[in-house]
């Protein structure tokens, strides 16, 4: 009762009279279900988890964030940046572990939101991006080269050229089917075609399926079911598990609500219109803690679904539910065919992901940008692949970004000096006065030159932080040492308010300033 109460309030039910939508939702929203099923295959390699956990996870993922998530036509499910992340937890401490910690990133998801921290997401700018993303798409390439090794040995002869062959198939595929037709994904027709070649040619016997990866890696076959609850398993203590999980929770957080964010203000763009982010966060956090406790992993907005479903006409939540549902379907009814994969064609998917993932045009940029921001870019992506901690990466970008920010601005403070005829020194003062530029702000003023009475005028310029409230307390003291009198002019109420001994020293209209509080110190 409770959810469709809730849908009835978010106007899920009104999605439904306009039926050409809806037809246009629930079509997309099937086309990105047969795309979803590929990837969450494929992350879950990456990870080292049976592929039926990633698939549950993009179901769980999916279903709840289309429902409680604040970005309507808006995928998400299992990515590849978490599964980066995850996989060293599983290969260190196990799958109780990894429970633990998805469970956690969800609460602090929905903390995070709560707290209004979606706006933060304005704070990173757009080079760290280019960054993280060239840096996401390198570490997703190195991860399918451990399938062209057989225990620990490079493939080689005729292994190798089938292999080859057959990656090099499902990329031409995927990259040449959409500029035919965009009706079905191309990612599907690509894995059908490939499929087929391997089961229908003579000479293609021994290529490795998921079903034949899954038993040479310890796991079962894919059998389709439902999610069943799980609560992780207490392994030695709760607080060695704390211990071990949090930052790695952090770190999930971290990259998946980058990730979800930025996608978000994608499918702004593409629908000319605004998603709420915070209530996307808690969306997602409430998603992730499901998913734990129902056996999966964590997840997060997909850029390249997202885009897929809104291209294909997709608006609503209905094609998000549409989108999860059908992905069930398929989990309880299509596994045979699923085990019958070929790992060859996973692994041209996941190159294509990597091309769709990486800035190309940072290569052509890089030249023609400011050297700061070309820095940025590349200590990022460079943090990123040789760390695998894409939220350090992003984190070290925005603050090497600040402090070029900080630094070039403390240069743009500028003083206009002269004397009239009243024998009184003017400074009209240009730029912004914080911290970084405090520094050049005291050399604007010449003590011994200027008369006994001084005019400073901040019209023009901005007081941005404590820092120059002190700068402006210094200078006043080093004036009254010299026996001079000094005015300021065009100061806000709050830097009144912190100016030593204001309260006894404000005056109103001094001189030529009818409109303006002067500070007469």
């Amino acid at each position: 009762m409770f959810l469709l109460n809730y849908l009835k309030n978010k106007g899920v039910f009104n999605e439904f009279a306009d039926k050409s939508q809806l037809k246009k939702d629930i079509l997309s929203g099937i086309t990105v279900a047969l795309a979803l099923i590929p990837e969450s295959i494929a992350f879950s390699f990456v990870v080292g988890i049976n592929p039926i956990i990633g698939l549950h996870t993009s179901f769980i993922i999916g279903l709840i964030t289309a429902i409680f998530g604040g970005r309507p036509a808006m995928i998400s499910a299992f990515t590849g940046a978490l599964a980066l992340i995850m996989g060293s937890l599983l290969s260190s401490y196990g799958i109780e572990y990894l429970y633990l910690a998805v469970i956690l990133m969800g609460v602090i998801q929905i903390i995070f939101g709560f707290l209004g921290g979606g706006k933060l997401f304005r704070l990173i700018p757009y080079t760290v991006m280019l960054g993280f993303l060239n840096g996401l798409a390198i570490l997703i390439f190195l991860a399918q080269i451990k399938h062209f090794k057989i225990d620990g040995e490079w493939i080689a002869g005729y292994d190798a050229i089938i292999m080859i062959f057959l990656v090099l198939l499902t990329m031409f595929i995927i990259y040449f089917l959409p500029k035919i037709t965009k009706s079905v994904p191309s990612e599907l027709v690509a894995i059908i075609v490939v499929t087929l070649i391997v089961f229908l040619i003579p000479g293609f016997d021994d290529t490795r399926t998921i079903y034949s990866y899954l038993i040479e890696n310890g796991f079962d076959s894919l059998v389709g079911s439902l999610p069943s609850f799980n609560i992780p398993e207490i392994q030695d203590s709760i607080w060695k598990m704390l211990y071990v999980t949090l930052p790695v929770s952090l770190m999930l957080f971290a990259v998946g609500t980058i990730e979800t964010l930025m996608t978000l203000g994608l499918v702004d763009d593409l629908t000319d219109s605004r998603g709420k982010s915070n209530k996307e966060v808690k969306g997602q956090g409430l998603a992730n803690i499901i998913s734990g406790f129902f056996g999966g992993v964590a997840g997060c907005a997909m850029v390249g679904q997202s885009v897929i479903n809104v291209k294909n006409g997709g608006r609503g939540r209905i094609s998000g539910i549409t989108a999860s549902l059908v992905l069930m379907m398929l989990i309880l009814f299509a596994v045979p065919f699923i085990n019958l994969i070929p790992i060859a064609s996973l692994v041209g998917l996941m190159f294509m992901v990597v091309i769709g993932t990486f800035a190309w045009p940072t290569l052509k940029m890089l030249n023609k940008i400011p050297i700061a921001d070309s820095f940025v870019i590349i200590l990022t992506t460079l943090i990123t692949v040789y760390t695998h901690d894409l939220a350090l990466a992003v984190v070290i970008g925005v603050v090497i970004s600040a402090l070029v920010f900080a630094w070039q601005k403390s240069t743009h403070i500028e003083a206009n000096r002269y004397i009239d005829n009243k024998l009184i020194t003017h400074y009209e003062l240009d730029g912004p006065l914080f911290f970084a530029s405090v520094e050049r702000f005291n050399c604007l003023f010449d003590l011994e030159k200027d008369t006994n009475e001084i005019i400073i005028d901040f019209a023009k310029s901005r007081v941005m932080d404590h820092s120059a409230i002190e700068a402006i307390n210094n200078l006043t003291s080093r004036y009254r040492k010299k026996g001079k009198i000094l005015h300021l002019k065009h100061l806000s109420n709050d830097c009144k308010q912190m100016i030593k001994d204001a309260d006894e020293i404000i005056d109103v209209n001094i001189y030529e300033d009818p409109k303006y509080k002067v500070a007469n110190i």
